[in-house]
């Protein structure tokens, strides 16, 4: 669907005075039109008390964080309060007043006030809290913990494409992994948060996204990769389409501006206690231009990199588990680069089905090399958590280690001095996938298959493996 929009300029937000803040403010109103209608009664226009409160981590975890929030606009101002965490209940008495930026937005639920604020000078591996304000109250106070500035375990969550029917369907799946992993430190989205050009009014479906995750997105750090559906169309004055970043997106995250040059709005990276990850943008690199940038800085990350594991993030696969054809562009870039410099997971979304990738020759190759032994190189895995499902390619059978179609999973990856353990679990918290990376003496991963999953998931025909029928379209 064809959309217009004037240009969306990006802004980090940082804490300051608050003239600073009306100065970083003056900036371009970002409007977007997709030509549908908001729900009935306008559930996701925004009012008086803060919502869409979303919490990101700092480029370091242990001493930074963003927040970015939404208000009418007769919140002229960001303004947000942060104290240490007590056990007693009066927060107030210790907080700390904080400014930030706002940007005005325009969409179809009318007009509205974004907030960003960045929390620095933080102590690590320590718990705060924080609340936001709006013209007719502050929020709730959202408390979280800054990592540690060294190695400490700690456990993540992965999820696919929530993309569409995101609150009526996808919500439960995140909310299960949430509910069913005990103190997760951060949760990574691999891009298609939002449908965005084909589904609902755009501002309600980032206000579903929000609302699925309510006060847990602003407890526990975000880390979001842009898909497709995060641009939208560009109509150019000779009738060509373009890609453009929409609106929402600069403004629902305060995400690090450390990203590669000409595309800090949607790449950026982040150590988290060991953990190198690396936020890259397959939509801008394959029809922006931006793909020499993003493989340059991408290498220079990895050759200067300290940290024990690294994890990738990103939209398209370079090994697809539904399209046909893998994603080329990407592979000829970034696969040699995540192999030369033996990264460890590459986390993905896009196809709406399940894959798990650990040798380009197939399933039975990599099983013969994981029983022996040999060192495994990058583990590549496509996810889905929403409603919407591809078929499997011609490839599901022979290629990737385990897949599944017309199945919502979500991931829990545990990380440790010399192991990273990956489970893959169904909507309803079943085991789908499981495998450790065990760091040996030679610095080299093996692989292990962890036991206990339920039977691959497959449609029979036009019979989904639920017994309902197979929502799983087939993808050319």
């Amino acid at each position: 669907m064809r959309m217009l929009m004037t240009a969306a300029v990006a802004v980090m937000v940082m804490a300051g005075s608050a003239s600073q803040a009306q100065q970083a403010a003056t900036v371009a109103v970002p409007e977007v039109r997709s030509g549908m209608q908001p729900l009935p009664g306008r559930p996701f226009a925004a009012k008086g008390l803060p919502d869409r409160v979303v919490l990101t981590s700092g480029a370091d975890p242990a001493r930074s964080a963003g927040v970015a929030w939404r208000t009418d606009t007769r919140q002229a101002t960001a303004a947000l309060e942060i104290a240490k965490d007590i056990d007693g209940p009066q927060l107030s008495f210790f907080a700390r007043p904080l400014t930030g930026t706002t940007r005005l937005i325009r969409t179809e639920n009318g007009e509205a006030h974004y907030h960003h604020a960045r929390l620095e000078s933080l102590e690590p591996d320590t718990a705060y809290v924080y609340r936001v304000q709006g013209v007719d109250g502050w929020s709730e106070w959202h408390a979280f913990r800054t990592a540690a500035a060294e190695f400490r375990p700690y456990t993540f969550l992965y999820f696919g494409d929530t993309q569409n029917e995101i609150l009526a369907v996808a919500s439960r799946v995140i909310r299960h992994a949430f509910r069913a992993t005990p103190s997760p430190a951060l949760a990574i989205h691999a891009g298609d948060l939002v449908s965005q050009r084909d589904d609902k009014a755009h501002d309600d479906e980032w206000g579903e996204w929000a609302a699925t995750g309510g006060h847990i997105f602003a407890s526990v750090p975000q880390l979001p990769a842009t898909g497709n559906h995060e641009y939208v169309d560009d109509i150019q004055p000779d009738g060509s389409e373009k890609r453009r970043l929409g609106p929402h997106w600069p403004l629902a995250f305060a995400l690090p501006q450390n990203g590669a040059p000409g595309v800090k709005d949607t790449t950026y990276s982040v150590d988290y206690q060991g953990v190198r990850f690396i936020i890259l943008d397959g939509t801008s690199a394959i029809d922006l231009g931006t793909r020499a940038a993003q493989t340059a800085w991408l290498d220079g990350l990895l050759k200067d990199n300290p940290n024990r594991w690294t994890v990738a993030l990103f939209h398209q696969p370079i090994y697809t588990c539904a399209r046909p054809q893998d994603t080329a562009e990407l592979k000829a870039a970034w696969r040699p680069v995540f192999e030369k410099h033996r990264i460890d997971l590459v986390l993905q979304g896009h196809d709406h089905c399940y894959g798990r990738l650990t040798a380009e020759e197939g399933k039975a190759v990599a099983a013969k090399r994981h029983a022996a032994g040999d060192p495994q190189g990058p583990v590549y895995l496509v996810s889905v958590t929403g409603a919407k499902m591809y078929g499997l390619n011609d490839r599901s059978g022979t290629q990737p280690d385990r897949a599944a179609e017309d199945t919502e999973l979500w991931q829990r990856i545990d990380v440790e001095a010399d192991k990273l353990t990956l489970r893959a679990f169904t909507a309803t918290g079943r085991l789908y996938d499981g495998f450790t990376l065990a760091r040996g003496a030679d610095g080299r991963n093996r692989l292990t298959t962890l036991p206990g999953t339920i039977a691959e998931r497959r449609c029979a025909g036009a019979t989904s493996p639920d017994g309902a029928p197979c929502r799983a379209a087939v993808k050319d």
